[in-house]
């Protein structure tokens, strides 16, 4: 695969790199007495220098005779010298912040590249929008290698979206310079059932010699997973049991072990690591999302490396899960994460390998960042009208759009309803009885039951979805948010109808966001103009705004980890096992729409 994301490509430069190791032509920069983090052959090597030229490394060893007047030296002074960081899968919109802020934000904590599948902004405003998160990623010096779209809409059939994408536009894609695969299917019923449209996708990536990236999330390791690798899907993020990731590694499928904001899965999977005799060469740490004050506050990679340690994963093979292993998982191992002669120099210091503190980093040979702290400028970005404007409903919300009619002469009904596991990706369906007042069926906080809703906002159908859920301990108030996996419509919860319209109408005045609403008064709002999804302040500015609107949840009696992102999977019909979209309710193990009200005979 070519690469398009180093300062030079390696056949422009050869003959420099190959001057430079002879001693033949001075480095621009030499790095001495290192500890190597030999990610090759998982050996820590003392006393190394490394030799850099052209932004590409030239030599590693003793670099002496590289030194020239120009040259700059850097002593290492017997820090841990290893690859840069790349994160293989994540989602820079679930971060909340523009592409430039992301990449200030997650670079001094030594990542040098992400594998970005911008389907969030993409079920929004269709390609176009992932054309603009490019243009606004390639004035950085983050590498953002980005995945076309798969599933846009994730599951057809069973929600509205802002745009479509079809295995034609999925092939003019594989053109684009800063694309690098297919991301995440997870159409995997598509996969499995052997739709023209799943497979027609994945053959337009293939054909280009694109790497698929993969969503399987069921507890199956048969047929179902054996059909879905057999299709060409490289790599897969949902993994929440150890059997299940080390099944995939088994069958030569990348497990992409995750710890992020909201879904805590390291725990669990680590073991297919620390209590199996395997060889980890297929496993990979990855982050998926992360909320801005978990970037803030506790790191990006250089977290997920601490916390993997904490798990009883080696040092060196928790590095080579961040670094040559998700270079391989992309095929672009001839280029990334390692510090070996020819490849692009992009390096971390580590000031040890227990704390994972990252001291430098090098993208291309460049000291881009220093001590926690970014050491270069790069231009601002402003991003159109259109990308700012995408809110469209037919009209404002009123507390009468909440009403939920009950068959007629019912004091309560049976209902299904969604529970949601904190921390984690999958729900439960639950049959429960609730209550009807004046005719319509309520919330009953005595079960922790909320009414839901969402709302189609892309086109002003006028669709919504009705629902309950159970799981978030709120004793009185109302939450909104446009961001609701994968379709990011207008999705609302709450224990009253006036505050789930305050609530709504709050995200309609501010273009999208996120808010908490109890007793008539916002008590947080997180707006996010950029399609509905982000904002262009910096990580500390999103950090505090976000955590004014999470003491908001906790005043009306939220306490789960990171609430928002476990509320924005309810309207994602890919994981089991009852969603809600603005299409009503979806099994998610039979992928059928299921009525809200059930009959007795049912429970």
């Amino acid at each position: 695969m070519h690469n398009h994301f180093c300062k030079k490509p390696l056949w422009e430069v050869t003959q420099t790199l190959s001057a430079v190791a002879a001693g033949n032509h001075p480095a621009d920069l030499v790095i001495t007495n290192a500890r190597l983090v030999n990610v090759c052959t998982a050996e820590i090597l003392d006393d190394v220098s490394v030799a850099v030229a052209e932004g590409r490394i030239a030599l590693v060893g003793d670099a002496a005779h590289c030194v020239g007047p120009q040259t700059r030296v850097i002593d290492a002074q017997g820090s841990y010298l290893a690859p840069g960081f790349l994160d293989g899968h994540m989602h820079i919109e679930s971060s909340m912040l523009s592409v430039g802020e992301y990449a200030r934000a997650v670079i001094p904590h030594g990542t040098v590249g992400i594998y970005p599948d911008p389907h969030e902004i993409c079920n929004v405003l269709g390609l176009r929008g992932v054309e603009v998160m490019i243009q606004d990623a390639r004035r950085t010096p983050l590498k953002a290698m980005f995945l076309t779209p798969s599933c846009v809409p994730a599951v057809p059939g069973f929600e509205d979206t802002g745009s479509f994408v079809g295995p034609e536009d999925v092939a003019k894609t594989m053109e684009w310079d800063d694309i690098v695969g297919l991301g995440e299917m997870m159409n995997f019923p598509g996969i499995l059932s052997s739709s023209d449209h799943a497979h027609q996708i994945v053959g337009a990536a293939l054909r280009a010699d694109k790497v698929v990236t993969g969503h399987y999330a069921m507890p199956e390791h048969d047929k179902g997973l054996n059909g879905y690798i057999a299709a060409g899907i490289r790599c897969c993020h949902e993994s929440t049991r150890a059997e299940d990731a080390l099944e995939k590694m088994r069958l030569g499928m990348y497990a992409q072990l995750r710890e992020g904001s909201a879904w805590h899965d390291l725990h669990e999977v680590a073991r297919a690591i620390t209590e199996h005799s395997v060889d980890s060469r297929f496993a990979c740490l990855i982050s998926d999302d992360t909320h801005p004050h978990t970037l803030l506050e506790k790191g990006h990679l250089d977290h997920i490396l601490r916390r993997a340690l904490e798990e009883g994963i080696d040092p060196v093979t928790a590095i080579q899960m961040v670094t040559i292993n998700t270079a391989q998982c992309f095929r672009m191992d001839h280029e990334l994460g390692s510090i070996t002669p020819g490849k692009c120099a992009d390096m971390v210091l580590l000031k040890d390998l227990e704390s994972m503190q990252v001291t430098h980093v090098f993208i291309d040979g460049d000291l881009v960042a220093r001590d926690g702290k970014m050491t270069v400028e790069f231009p601002p970005f402003t991003y159109p009208h259109w990308v700012l404007h995408s809110m469209h409903l037919p009209a404002p919300i009123t507390p009468d759009s909440f009403a939920i009619p009950a068959p007629e002469g019912k004091e309560e009904v049976m209902a299904r309803v969604i529970e949601v596991i904190p921390a984690r990706v999958g729900n439960y369906q639950r049959l429960l009885k609730l209550p009807v007042r004046n005719g319509r069926v309520e919330s009953d906080l005595s079960q922790d039951v909320l009414k839901a809703f969402v709302f189609e906002r892309h086109k002003a159908t006028g669709s919504y979805g009705a629902g309950f859920v159970k799981g978030f301990g709120i004793r009185s108030g109302a939450m909104a948010s446009t961001v609701a996996h994968d379709a990011h419509n207008l999705l609302v919860l709450g224990t009253n109808d006036a505050d789930m319209a305050l609530a709504a109408n709050t995200l309609l005045e501010c273009g999208g966001g996120m808010a908490v609403v109890q007793d008539g008064k916002v008590l947080g709002c997180t707006p996010l103009p950029i399609a509905g999804l982000m904002n262009d302040k910096t990580v500390e500015e999103m950090s505090r705004i976000v955590a004014e609107m999470e003491e908001g949840w906790h005043r009306i009696g939220c306490t789960m980890p990171s609430p928002f992102m476990t509320m924005a999977l309810i309207a994602l019909a890919c994981l089991p096992e009852l969603r809600l979209t603005n299409r009503g309710l979806v099994d998610c193990t039979t992928f059928q729409f299921t009525p809200l009200l059930a009959e007795d005979q049912d429970a």
